[in-house]
């Protein structure tokens, strides 16, 4: 029987708390030609507070980061945030986005490595209380053939050895780029889907994909396992396509502007937390709670918490 995240009311206390956000960038003055602003630097300001006040082992960062990576002005804020987080002992970590390379692409993928030092464009890995994170880069055109195919590689070889490895139970992948999303403002990247999904869906331990660009909360399942897109660091929030020949969201009108998500490791389960931002800006609510067994035992769909 496949395996996959079911909803849950309630989740118990655990340690060692891992956080992934992603688009925390501010808005570009051409986004806004056809998304609406709805105070996107005061959410995202909002969010890193909210995660010094968690103070979780780690935190990932799934691309776009900022606006535009060669900027000295728009990493500024960041500075103070990833500062903040580190001098609390949070390790903080990220993956690119598009905005990282857009323009002068070797300038900001320098000025990206500078504040991540441990990043590698080519492929990273962490482990957190036996919960392997690794974090791929999705921007294929800034890869020349060669790297494009040693990261593919190292993908692979990466998941073969983390399956086999007894102190490993999880595997979490994640990227920039959805392959899978319902947005009207970016599409699904096939590029992924046929590059990096293929290893995630064989990878017995792999059990959770992370994704951003589409500025939404989504979730979707293929062949038994959970993708789920978390862009809600304070981007635009982008419309949602409506009508057929869509892939099948599993997360219904669960659909928060800002958010993140917290994971947890509990014995054999990952439990899984949205993270929303509330409509007036004031407090973080709990929204939708998910676990995934690492073993074959199907667990009760419940009512969601929250239906923004």
């Amino acid at each position: 029987m496949s395996v996959q995240a079911q909803e849950i009311d309630t989740i118990s206390p655990i340690s060692k708390e891992i956080v992934f956000a992603s688009d925390t960038q501010a808005p570009m003055w051409v986004e806004t030609l056809v998304l609406k602003r709805n105070n996107n630097r005061a959410a995202t300001k909002s969010i890193f507070n909210d995660l010094l006040t968690r103070n979780p082992t780690a935190v990932y960062l799934l691309g776009d980061v900022v606006a535009l990576g060669s900027s000295n002005r728009q990493w500024r804020p960041m500075d103070g945030y990833l500062k903040r987080l580190r001098s609390k002992g949070i390790k903080v970590n990220a993956a690119l986005g598009n905005h990282e390379v857009m323009g002068q692409s070797g300038r900001g993928q320098k000025k990206f490595q500078e504040r991540f030092p441990e990043h590698n464009k080519m492929g990273s890995l962490n482990i957190t209380d036996s919960v392997a994170v690794i974090l791929l880069n999705s921007n294929f055109n800034s890869l020349s053939t060669s790297e494009d195919a040693d990261q593919i590689g190292w993908y692979k070889q990466t998941l073969e050895k983390l399956d086999a490895d007894s102190s490993v139970r999880f595997v979490i992948t994640g990227c920039h780029h959805s392959p899978y999303t319902n947005s009207r403002i970016v599409s699904s990247s096939i590029s992924v889907r046929e590059k990096f999904v293929p290893f995630y869906l064989k990878s017995k331990k792999s059990r959770l994909f992370l994704s951003g660009h589409s500025h939404n909360f989504e979730h979707f399942r293929q062949q038994g396992k959970d993708f789920f897109v978390i862009g809600g660091g304070g981007g635009l929030h982008q419309p949602l396509k409506s009508g057929q020949g869509l892939f099948r969201d599993l997360s219904g009108n669960y659909k928060p502007l800002f958010h993140y998500l917290s994971v947890q490791r509990q014995a054999n389960k990952l439990q899984l937390i949205s993270i929303r931002l509330t409509a007036d800006f004031k407090s973080f609510q709990e929204g939708r709670k998910f676990e995934i067994s690492s073993g074959s035992d199907m667990l009760a769909t419940t009512s969601p918490t929250s239906t923004e």
